[in-house]
């Protein structure tokens, strides 16, 4: 199935290109290339608790190290920078090298983080293990999101889709139990459980994965019918290096719109809880509100990932944005109002309309720039999540300080529309394919 526009995804597994995808991985892996989606959610899912547990588990830190949680804060914007800063090395040692002596690693510092964090005394051992157990989730993650895109370019929105979801989703079960802990004295007792489920689910991923031959793709495309005006830039033999992506202007909007969405994004995962309390909100709305965030980010990934393999992506990318932007706008009055169902209802719908940022952008890149260094390129671009983590953290803790908390969240708001009404000035790159048919042969 071709998509509806020439922005838009990929040519979905029904087609007779993506039936020849799919037989060509099974001849190559000797099983369906969805293990490798399977293998890359349950690690995805391992380390999801560094981002989506992070405001759960403060308040006990706090208490526990008596340490002031504006200090706290800036751990998650620590973690942020290295998870983000991560990427790049990470992507370019796997473009080259594969996924299993990386993601080893990653499972000795994901899970080795979590389980130090435990036995933590003082605020620099935070920084430090947060910061460590963030590089091993910046691999993970880079090397989980380029697995779809390397083994299914003709799929790229569904299975990154997948992955993201498992990141999101993965600690729906995880936060009930902290929140169910959230006292200084078990606290130690719940890092370190979840420090060791990350180490041994890693280190089965880490296992499992493995990267097509470096012609899989050639060898793949070459019963396509040469009606490729919607397949990603990739399927059709153009591949940008990190060099000549960053020379295009798109590369640089598409760098700011994701400053933008991870900002909010971002603003409402590290502070849904203590947003809530500052309204003097029932704890059972923080809790319901923590525990369904990453079910709403999760299943949304899914759902608009497949959306933008069937329709326009653009399209589908701008609604997002903007939907996500007035859902924050309906949050900030429902917290004014004191109306708990309603702040739930807009914790949901904000995350399910800003989370999908993570199954967009490496959908977008590898349309208009190729899936052959797509952990390179991506993991380029991801450092935007850096300002996003800054913005979440320490800037945030500066805002609420100073502003309150109806300004700041307020502004996250409008980032979400900014990044909206910027989806309309993009188009794909001169060369890319996507605008001719006729693809180019540089590297």
């Amino acid at each position: 199935m071709a998509d509806d526009g020439a922005d838009g995804g990929a040519a979905g597994d029904e087609s007779s290109g993506g039936m020849d995808y799919a037989a060509r991985a099974a001849d190559t892996l000797g099983f369906s290339r969805w293990w490798q989606i399977a293998a890359a959610a349950g690690m995805m899912a391992a380390v999801s608790p560094y981002q989506y547990v992070w405001s759960s588990i403060s308040p006990a830190l706090s208490e526990s190290l008596d340490i002031a949680l504006p200090a706290l804060g800036a751990v998650f914007s620590f973690y942020v920078v290295f998870q983000s800063l991560s990427q790049f090395p990470a992507g370019k040692w796997r473009d080259s090298r594969g996924p299993g002596a990386l993601t080893f690693l990653a499972a000795l510092l994901a899970g080795g983080g979590y389980i130090g964090l435990a036995y933590a005394t003082s605020l620099w051992q935070l920084y430090l293990l947060y910061s460590l157990g963030a590089v091993g989730v910046g691999i993970v993650y880079t090397v989980a999101v380029n697995t779809a895109v390397k083994w299914f370019p003709d799929r790229t929105g569904l299975t990154t889709g997948v992955g993201t979801m498992a990141f999101a989703a993965g600690s729906a079960l995880v936060v009930p139990y902290v929140r169910a802990n959230d006292s200084a004295a078990a606290y130690s007792g719940v890092l370190r459980n979840i420090g060791i489920g990350i180490l041994v689910v890693t280190l089965v991923g880490s296992f499992l994965l493995r990267d097509p031959p470096t012609d899989w793709l050639d060898r793949a495309g070459d019963d396509d019918d040469g009606d490729d005006e919607g397949l990603a830039a990739s399927i059709r033999g153009r591949n940008y290096s990190t060099r000549e992506m960053l020379s295009t202007w798109q590369f640089w909007l598409l760098y700011a719109m994701f400053i933008a969405m991870a900002s909010a994004d971002l603003l409402v995962i590290a502070n849904v809880v203590r947003f809530a309390e500052n309204f003097g909100l029932a704890a059972l709305i923080a809790t319901l509100s923590a525990t369904l965030l990453p079910i709403a980010a999760g299943v949304s990934r899914l759902i608009l990932g497949e959306a933008t393999d069937r329709f326009d992506r653009k399209r589908v990318m701008a609604g997002s944005f903007l939907l996500a932007g007035l859902f924050r706008v309906g949050l900030v009055a429902a917290g004014e109002a004191g109306n708990g169902a309603v702040f739930v209802a807009s914790v949901l719908g904000a995350m399910f309309f800003s989370s999908p940022l993570y199954v967009f952008f490496p959908s977008m890149l590898a349309d208009y720039y190729g899936a052959a260094n797509s952990s390179g390129n991506y993991a380029v671009l991801y450092t935007a999540k850096v300002g996003g983590g800054v913005f979440s953290g320490t800037v945030a803790g500066y805002l609420v300080a100073t502003l309150g908390w109806t300004p700041t969240f307020a502004l996250g708001g409008a980032l979400a529309v900014a990044a909206g009404l910027a989806v309309f000035v993009l188009r794909p790159p001169s060369g890319s394919g996507l605008e001719s048919a006729e693809p180019s042969t540089a590297d």
